[in-house]
């Protein structure tokens, strides 16, 4: 960076920060929700799925189910390091909030997120058996994808190293979703599943609601978002329209 250029000059023509001491303070702040953001709802998700491991209708369900618990905790670990890096107590953070916490599953749809962390609002509604957990990982794993694709190129270049490790793990996740719904689809349980894509979709549609116009351009200024809210989730909706077409659902 040039001496004579200011910290903001520099991020809005794509330079990239390495370290939390040269970060400007509104650009931290907006830095760790971010990231506490990120190990908030893998930890929620973690959690949450962990409770229908034993749901599973056979062996190869269940380890699968453990296998997306173990991935999503570590990857919360990847990020929280990094958290910790800004003063963070990450010893502490695991157990600091109720992680199995959920709101009634018939409550209001709306972007609420929890009182305890800063999990994305979908990760408030409950799992209701194996059907559900596995439609749910495709829609929420979908929507995702469209997040990780944003958080690889932030400006906080740690941070997207960290990401593009995860990605690989979390698109894994939205296979076995969708092989696992094929699964069931053989079994007979397409109508299950239908119900459950309405429960979750709108659910899942909040992620990607409005940010205001100069909030948003300040945070692309600074190399924390580049593209829209609406741009993410016209993707989403596409990228999931896909996926039940190749299991052959019309919902």
């Amino acid at each position: 960076m040039a001496e004579d250029m200011s910290i903001e000059s520099y991020l809005s023509q794509g330079g990239k920060l390495s370290n939390p001491t040269n970060v400007p303070p509104r650009y931290r702040a907006e830095l760790m929700k971010m990231m506490a953001t990120f190990v908030d709802s893998e930890l929620a998700g973690a959690a949450g799925f962990a409770d229908v491991i034993n749901a599973g209708p056979g062996i190869k369900e269940r380890i699968a189910a453990a296998k997306i618990v173990l991935e999503k905790t570590d990857n919360a670990d990847a990020v929280l390091r990094l958290l910790g890096e800004f003063g963070a107590d990450t010893a502490r953070y695991a157990t600091s909030h109720p992680w199995t916490s959920r709101l009634p599953r018939d409550s209001e749809i709306g972007s609420r997120r929890s009182e305890h962390d800063m999990r994305l609002s979908v990760l408030n509604y409950p799992l209701d058996g194996w059907v559900d957990a596995v439609t749910m990982n495709l829609c929420m794993g979908l929507a995702v994808g469209q997040q990780l694709g944003e958080l690889q190129q932030v400006s906080y270049q740690p941070l997207a190293d960290a990401i593009r490790r995860v990605a690989p793990i979390e698109t894994r996740h939205v296979e076995l979703a969708e092989e696992g719904l094929a699964r069931l689809v053989e079994q007979g349980q397409s109508d299950a599943i239908a119900t459950s894509v309405a429960y979750w979709r709108p659910r899942v549609e909040p992620m990607f609601g409005d940010v205001p116009q100069e909030r948003f351009e300040q945070l692309r200024n600074w190399g924390l978002r580049h593209r829209s809210n609406g741009e993410l989730g016209a993707s989403w909706n596409a990228q999931l329209d896909k996926s039940l077409d190749r299991l052959g659902l019309a919902v």
